[in-house]
């Protein structure tokens, strides 16, 4: 004899006297697996005694051919309100959390844990303790950044000498072969494909706009 529903948040028990039928978990193992994740209850296992009512079965789930109400045999429970039980677990939680605040001792032991909390989060903190300290840090950075800066100007300067001492070179070498001073393939050997196939006209141009930017801004 069936006594409770075992679907969460459900409240009905058995009563003769109202028409709500209940109905065993099924013996087919895939069936009851599907029940049973249905049911969406943790680590519940369905026993021989474990029932579902009629609540959580839609109309069509049933065989009304006979003189008792029986459930077809492809029938799975679809009707659950989990929004009200979870909302009875969170009440439970919340008045049980107030219960356990309003027992809470206040003696020695508890001052001591609130002394070991604030040193935790002492530790933790990463904002400054004083102004001084924060000043102290811009000024570091502001000195890294600085030395950057000089490291970056010195190597973009490197790159222009070497650029232009490329550009001298390369003048140098069209203009011996321009002259037949050297072999015509001297430059396809010793320059990259894409600058030994330029005019000489055009490494000229380049060498004048190098000595345009060394002359100083008056």
């Amino acid at each position: 004899m069936p006594t409770n529903c075992a679907a969460a948040g459900c409240a009905t028990t058995y009563n003769k006297h109202i028409n709500i039928s209940f109905h065993r978990f099924p013996l087919d193992p895939k069936r009851r697996k599907e029940w049973v994740r249905l049911v969406r209850r943790k680590n519940f296992v369905p026993g021989k005694h474990t029932f579902l009512c009629s609540k959580h079965f839609e109309a069509s789930c049933f065989d009304l051919t006979g003189q008792t109400r029986r459930l077809k045999m492809d029938a799975v429970p679809t009707i659950f309100d989990f929004c009200t039980h979870i909302k009875s677990m969170k009440l439970k939680s919340r008045n049980l959390l107030k219960k356990n605040k309003s027992c809470t001792p206040t003696g020695p032991s508890n001052l001591k844990s609130n002394i070991s909390s604030q040193q935790v989060l002492l530790e933790h903190s990463y904002a400054f303790r004083n102004p001084m300290e924060a000043k102290k840090r811009i000024i570091k950075l502001e000195k890294e950044i600085a030395s950057l800066r000089r490291k970056m100007k010195t190597c973009l300067q490197k790159e222009r000498r070497a650029t232009r001492r490329w550009i001298k070179a390369t003048c140098l070498m069209k203009n011996l072969e321009a002259n037949s001073l050297s072999p015509k393939s001297t430059s396809e050997h010793v320059l990259p494909t894409a600058l030994s196939s330029l005019p000489l006209e055009d490494f000229k141009i380049l060498e004048r706009d190098e000595q345009g930017k060394m002359l100083p801004v008056l």
